[in-house]
């Protein structure tokens, strides 16, 4: 069964394009890849790419990650610049036994080499987003909406493919890497049992490992959908008994026949969901009785990322 599962309503266009790609016999890494470049090259989108806002210094630094659930190789970037689709310097490592995750400006050097496109990543419109932070001297909340693309993809071959991409948060600490590029926390893929991705607060994801929580939790048996939400249900009580709020977290799955998996602690997460010849935007809620999904619109996610 062919399918695509995404994070936020940004990644809608990206989605209809990957799956796109999978009916025409493309492989899983080639849907995501081109689902991703989508929010990528798009400066309508301050968390992802091209028009991401930047760090306390004026500068933007990207992290990225690429994993192929049948090999288990994978490829990362972290704290990357000038690179324009970090996905595929992220995607051109995987495979490599070693270095396979690099940072700055090694990073850089082999987008280089391998001649990827290069850019200015800072647009007008994000600088002076952060001239304005500067004058008003005022400190970025922990999290205010600095969502990361998370593409899962399935093709008629059975491969699965997981990418993430992010330009991280706003005013963020010079270096700062979240967990859209690490492995088990922001994104976990294993052909046999399928495929789990995160976004939301970076710092908490990794607290937990949650893609890779939610993959254990598949591969005994769990459906997508109850591994998304035992996974945050069980971190969530743990934070709680810490005395912690419950945070800022969303997490997507994928079944190796393409069900798909939601979860989040937001009052709503919107996400894409592709099948067969089908594409729909899906929302999960959080409600007092547990999450709900349910299929949704564009005109019903309005304001939301």
């Amino acid at each position: 069964m062919l399918a695509m599962i995404s994070t936020w309503r940004m990644s809608w266009e990206g989605l209809r394009q990957g799956m796109a790609l999978l009916r025409e016999g493309c492989g899983a890494g080639d849907a995501v890849t081109r689902a991703i470049q989508c929010v990528e090259d798009d400066p309508a989108y301050t968390s992802v790419g091209y028009g991401g806002l930047p760090d306390r210094s004026g500068r933007v630094t990207m992290d990225a990650a690429y994993m192929d659930g049948e090999t288990l190789r994978l490829g990362a970037v972290m704290a990357v610049e000038s690179v324009r689709n970090p996905i595929l310097l992220a995607r051109a490592l995987c495979g490599r036994e070693t270095n396979c995750v690099l940072a700055g400006r090694g990073a850089e050097q082999f987008a280089i080499a391998r001649g990827l496109p290069l850019r200015d990543m800072l647009t007008e419109r994000a600088r002076r987003r952060w001239l304005e932070a500067l004058d008003t001297e005022k400190t970025a909340a922990p999290y205010a909406g600095h969502d990361t693309v998370c593409v899962i993809g399935l093709d008629g071959a059975g491969r699965m493919v997981v990418g993430t991409s992010t330009s991280g948060l706003f005013m963020k600490e010079p270096g700062r890497v979240g967990d859209s590029p690490v492995s088990g926390s922001g994104f976990y893929c294993d052909a046999r049992y399928g495929a789990a991705a995160a976004t939301g607060l970076g710092e908490d994801v990794m607290r937990g490992c949650l893609s890779y929580e939610v993959v254990s939790r598949m591969r005994h048996g769990a459906t997508a959908q109850q591994a998304c939400e035992e996974a945050l249900r069980d971190f969530v009580g743990h934070k709680r008994e810490m005395g912690e709020e419950d945070g800022s977290i969303s997490l997507i799955a994928l079944s190796p026949t393409g069900q798909p998996g939601a979860a989040t602690t937001l009052p709503v997460f919107p996400f894409a969901w592709g099948h067969g010849d089908s594409c729909a935007l899906y929302a999960a809620r959080r409600t007092p009785e547990g999450i709900r999904v349910a299929e949704t619109t564009g005109e019903e996610m309005a304001g939301e990322p």
